[in-house]
């Protein structure tokens, strides 16, 4: 189970890796998007979007460090828990504001996104779950550097996941 721990950790780490990279290359737009979201006065936008991506920047550094892990899941967590919400939120109230997780999309909020961000929670509660029950040993390199690898092809399935699922859902 242990590299099931590092593969989930890795994922979340990475996933929080490439949606900062994301929000950092395009912040002015990520920040004009959060609107849409959430209902924010115009004088607290960049605020929270600057909260959101310093946020996001801890997640795959105190995921990568072994004794702070458990925090970074914490931290992931918690941020997929308010994403959840905000995105729920959203959808019940009609908005169907573009989806800026991974930068600039045209993709509306959907079921989807929701699915996206309960797999991840999954994925984060998994890894906190094997931390605190057993012993953590690292594995080995070869094993820990599958889990990994594992978790890198996750993470850009994740990354892709609404282009993926356009792709699928589109009839021939």
């Amino acid at each position: 189970m242990e590299y099931v721990r590092i593969g989930c950790a890795c994922l979340v780490g990475l996933v929080f890796a490439f949606t900062t990279v994301s929000k950092l290359r395009d912040f002015g737009g990520f920040a004009r998007s959060l609107p849409d979201l959430v209902p924010v006065r115009h004088a607290l936008v960049r605020p929270l979007a600057a909260t959101v991506v310093a946020l996001e920047v801890l997640v795959p550094v105190l995921v990568a460090v072994p004794a702070t892990t458990p925090y970074g899941l914490g931290v992931a967590l918690a941020l997929l828990v308010a994403f959840t919400v905000a995105i729920a939120v959203a959808l019940t109230r009609g908005r169907r504001a573009p989806c800026r997780c991974f930068g600039v999309s045209a993709t509306p909020l959907g079921a989807r996104h929701l699915v996206r961000n309960g797999l991840l929670c999954l994925a984060a509660v998994t890894a906190l779950l094997l931390q605190a029950g057993e012993g953590t040993t690292g594995g080995t390199v070869g094993g820990t550097v599958v889990a990994a690898g594992a978790a890198l092809v996750g993470a850009l399935l994740i990354a892709s996941y609404d282009d993926l699922v356009d792709l699928f859902a589109r009839p021939s």
